[in-house]
């Protein structure tokens, strides 16, 4: 995987990852793509802990470089806001913000 970074956002479907994320993922175990591969969670629902919870453990099998500080949950349940609607949401702003400097300040 040709990046510096990898961010991952995904839904949570039925208490875990939606199939097709978790066999994308199955896909590159073998071929080691993701290993020290520094990665990012967005979530975008704070219900959704299972499928976080799953994810970090795949990826921690995977090799993945996760730290918590690059974990993100912007509570948007039961809303569809645009991009526009979020930034302009200081709390939700400041929060992507603080969340892009923290990656941002890993690559360095």
């Amino acid at each position: 995987m040709a990046s510096d970074f990898a961010v991952i956002s995904t839904p949570e479907y039925a208490h875990g990852l939606p199939g097709s994320l978790k066999n994308a993922l199955d896909w590159l175990v073998r071929s080691g793509e993701l290993y020290g591969k520094p990665m990012a969670l967005l979530n975008a629902s704070p219900r959704s802990t299972f499928a976080q919870a799953s994810l970090i453990e795949t990826l921690t099998i995977m090799g993945a470089q996760l730290a918590k500080e690059t974990f993100l949950t912007v509570p948007l349940l039961g809303q569809t806001p645009s991009p526009e609607q979020i930034a302009g949401n200081p709390e939700q702003a400041a929060a992507l913000r603080k969340f892009l400097l923290k990656i941002a300040s890993s690559l360095e």
